[in-house]
């Protein structure tokens, strides 16, 4: 497994955020951590990145304890608003970029599996959302970590970017990198081999679509998702919004 999490539990300004969550993510897949605004799914990315604080329960990745000093170079992170300098260029970012990591050779691939020759030159201040969103990914993507997480990369951007994105993820995972992909839209589980559904800080299913399918009864991924939910209460410490945003 690339990714295995054990009893995790992570409680901030005395809410329970993370509430006793075991799942693991298989190697060379694309999973997808889905569920709606304010469960913990940012929470959890960072939990699996290393720059979470928990309370209780283990995450391994790749073999090491998350946030491990050997995990550094091989676990590529792309938040929901890429971490890029506006007044430089696609390819002075990611040059800037690939000197901290020494992954210099590694440039022009990233432009290419990221479909960035054209805006290579151009300002980070002036790309649209997609192409600032894939820039963040071709930094993530710098000395070929076999982890990808990715915060909900395809927030705010029409259909066609969307694709773009996803036949993305997957040619990368037919090459063997495991992609841990957030969201809060439902369509989108479709195009997983794997989904972490959440809500209010539960893991309500680790499964294939086709499992979670049969395991309800339906065919609509989100038919299954609010089945899921019935009969769960609301937890009394649920997380605002505002708050999964907070370190």
């Amino acid at each position: 497994m690339a990714v295995e999490a054990q009893g995790l539990r992570v409680v901030r300004g005395g809410r329970e955020v993370l509430r006793c969550l075991s799942f693991a993510v298989p190697r060379g897949t694309v999973t997808g951590l889905l569920g709606p605004s304010g469960c913990g799914k940012t929470t959890l990315i960072r939990s699996v990145v290393g720059t979470q604080i928990t309370v209780s329960g283990t995450v391994t990745v790749l073999g090491e304890p998350a946030g491990s000093r050997r995990l550094r170079g091989r676990v590529g992170y792309a938040t929901q608003s890429p971490a890029l300098y506006a007044d430089l260029t696609v390819a002075e970012n990611l040059r800037y970029f690939a000197a901290l990591l020494h992954a210099e050779p590694d440039i022009e691939r990233v432009i290419a599996a990221t479909d960035l020759q054209r805006q290579c030159n151009q300002a980070v201040g002036s790309l649209s959302g997609g192409q600032r969103m894939r820039t963040g990914i071709a930094a993530a993507l710098l000395g070929g970590p076999p982890l990808l997480v990715l915060d909900e990369p395809t927030v705010g951007l029409d259909p066609v970017l969307r694709n773009q994105l996803w036949q993305l993820f997957h040619a990368l995972a037919a090459d063997g990198t495991t992609l841990l992909v957030s969201s809060h839209v439902m369509e989108e589980a479709g195009r997983c081999e794997r989904l972490l559904l959440m809500r209010d800080g539960l893991l309500l299913a680790d499964d294939t679509p086709d499992a979670l399918r049969d395991r309800t009864g339906t065919a609509d991924l989100e038919q299954a998702f609010l089945r899921l939910i019935e009969g769960v209460p609301p937890h009394e410490n649920q997380p605002r919004e505002d708050e999964e945003a907070t370190p």
